[in-house]
C-alpha cells in the first residue's frame, strides 16, 4: 500500500502501556456488540446475555424490523480512565511504523466516508444519515479502558466501541496476523482498520443501536445470525473504502488486493474454530465464514458503493 506523502489523521491517541482503568467498571449495554467482535478476532465462542436476554433476530424481514426499531441511544457511555505508562508508538521502531501506517489508513477512511455521507449513497434504514463524524483511533499495549465498553486487554484484538466512537488497537496484533493467522502485508492491516471503521459507519447510521434493541427478544442462534450480517456489512464497507481510496488516491500496490482477501479469509469463523478446536460449529458463528467474509469484502471492493452492502436484505449472508 502506497503511504508516501499521505495525510496522517490527527484523531489518534497513544495510551501507552496499561491504558488506564475505567471508573466504576462494568460493561455498557451498547458495548456488547463490540465485545462480540473482540472475542471473534481470536476465534472464541461467544456466550452473551445482554440486558436480560441474548441477541437475536431472524434474517427474514430484518430490514423492515430495523426500520421500526430506530429510536433512542442505549450506549450508556462511561468516562474512561486516563492513566498511561509511556508511549506505545515510541516503544520500538516497529510500533512507530505501525502507528504511522495506522494514521495514514485512518485519514484515508475519513476522506472516503465524509464524501460518501455527503453523497447520501448509504443503505436506507429509515433514519436521516447525519454528516460523517470521524472516529478516534486509540493505540494501547496490554490493556485499555474505554469510554463506553469497560476495560479490555490485548487478547481481544482490535475493536470498535460505540459508546465513545473510538477504535482500539494494540499494534502487536499486526504481528499476530502475520505469524499466527497467516495474513501478512500492509493492506491486510489496512483491512482491519477499515473493518472497524465500518462498524463506526453502522453506529452513525443507527444500525448498531437498532439491532441491539431488537436482539434481546430472540434466541442465541438468531442472535448469531444477526451478528454475522452486521460483521459482513462492515467487511463490505471496508471494501467500499478501498475502492474509493484507490480511485481518488491510487493507494493500491501489486499484491494488495490479494493481501486483503487473504486477511478476510483468515479471520472467518470456520477457519478460526478449526484452528482452535479442530472443528467448526456454524450455528455459533458471529462473524461469518471465510467464504462469506471474502465475498462481501470483494463486493464492496468491486462495487465501491455502500448501497451494495445491504447484508440485511440479502437472502443469504
Amino acid at each position: 500500500m502506497d503511504t508516501e506523502g499521505r495525510r496522517r489523521s490527527d484523531n489518534f491517541e497513544d495510551r501507552g502501556s496499561g491504558g488506564g482503568r475505567a471508573a466504576g467498571g462494568g460493561m455498557a449495554g451498547a458495548a456488547l456488540f463490540a465485545l462480540m467482535r473482540m472475542l471473534g478476532w481470536r476465534g472464541s465462542l461467544v456466550l452473551l446475555a445482554v440486558a436480560g436476554g441474548a441477541y437475536l433476530l431472524a434474517p427474514a424481514g430484518l430490514k423492515q424490523a430495523i426500520r421500526g426499531a430506530l429510536s433512542g441511544d442505549p450506549s450508556g457511555a462511561r468516562g474512561a480512565g486516563t492513566g498511561t505508562m509511556g508511549s506505545v508508538c515510541a516503544a520500538s521502531p516497529a510500533f512507530g511504523r505501525a502507528c504511522d501506517f495506522s494514521r495514514v489508513v485512518l485519514a484515508s477512511t475519513e476522506d472516503v466516508w465524509a464524501a460518501e455521507f455527503r453523497k447520501g449513497a448509504l443503505p436506507d434504514y429509515g433514519r436521516s444519515v447525519p454528516a460523517y463524524r470521524n472516529p478516534t483511533l486509540v493505540v494501547f499495549s496490554e490493556e485499555v479502558a474505554t469510554g463506553g465498553c469497560g476495560e479490555a486487554t490485548s487478547a481481544v484484538g482490535p475493536f470498535y466501541c460505540p459508546g465513545d466512537q473510538k477504535l482500539y488497537l494494540d499494534p502487536s496484533f499486526y504481528d499476530t496476523m502475520a505469524g499466527h493467522l497467516h495474513a501478512p502485508g500492509d493492506f491486510a492491516q489496512a483491512y482491519v482498520i477499515a473493518h472497524e471503521v465500518g462498524h463506526h459507519v453502522q453506529n452513525l447510521m443507527g444500525i448498531t443501536d437498532s439491532v441491539q434493541a431488537m436482539a434481546a427478544r430472540r434466541s442465541r442462534e438468531e442472535a448469531n445470525a444477526l451478528q454475522v450480517r452486521l460483521e459482513l456489512q462492515a467487511d463490505c464497507f471496508a471494501g467500499v473504502w478501498a475502492n474509493n481510496a484507490q480511485r481518488a488516491r491510487q493507494i493500491l500496490e501489486k499484491g494488495d488486493i490479494e493481501e486483503g482477501l487473504n486477511a478476510a479469509a483468515a479471520i472467518g469463523d470456520d477457519r478460526l474454530q478449526r484452528r482452535s478446536q479442530g472443528y467448526a460449529v456454524p450455528e455459533s458463528f458471529t462473524h461469518g465464514s471465510s467464504a462469506q467474509r471474502v465475498r462481501w469484502f470483494r463486493r464492496g471492493l468491486e462495487g465501491g458503493t455502500a448501497g451494495q452492502c445491504d447484508t440485511f436484505s440479502a437472502a443469504r449472508p
